[in-house]
């Protein structure tokens, strides 16, 4: 049987992780955190394409892409969160199930991180617990898809 796939999808400055020196994203590098991920949605049985750009137009494409090969996206579209239409209206476009992950907590955060244009597309929201987020973020759209009878 073949593993669902999971895009996992990073935006603008995901790739900075670990170098932040007010440390708001912790210590651990963004290759560091992909191989975990990497490493979890394999013990998860999942195929697992994680992809990290700073340009809102390829992340749309990401999602458009995954319309046709992913059972599941989760998403960090990090700045993009507050801003983006184009994202909102990309993952409203999906099908499966769809996770938001922040590495921080947005809502202790600068009120304009309150509002996420990505929420309103989510099946569920993971933040504030760094990159063991990431793995709690895998561990449900796991669950999601297993339930939607794709595992």
């Amino acid at each position: 049987m073949k593993s669902p796939n999971v895009y996992f999808l990073n935006g603008p400055n995901a790739n900075l992780y670990g170098l932040d020196k007010n440390g708001t994203y912790g210590r651990e590098s963004f290759a560091s955190i992909k191989t975990r991920c990497e490493e979890h949605a394999a013990s998860l049985g999942l195929a697992l394409e994680f992809r990290q750009s700073n340009h809102e137009g390829v992340l749309v494409d990401w999602l458009q892409e995954a319309r046709e090969k992913a059972s599941g996206v989760i998403i960090n579209a990090t700045g993009l969160t507050y801003t983006s239409v184009s994202i909102l209206d990309a993952l409203l476009a999906f099908e499966g199930p769809i996770i938001e992950a922040h590495m921080s907590n947005i809502w202790k955060r600068e009120p304009f991180r309150h509002h996420s244009y990505v929420s309103r597309a989510a099946t569920g929201v993971v933040a504030g617990l760094g990159a063991l987020g990431y793995e709690l973020a895998l561990t449900a759209i796991a669950r999601l898809i297993a339930e939607r009878g794709e595992s």
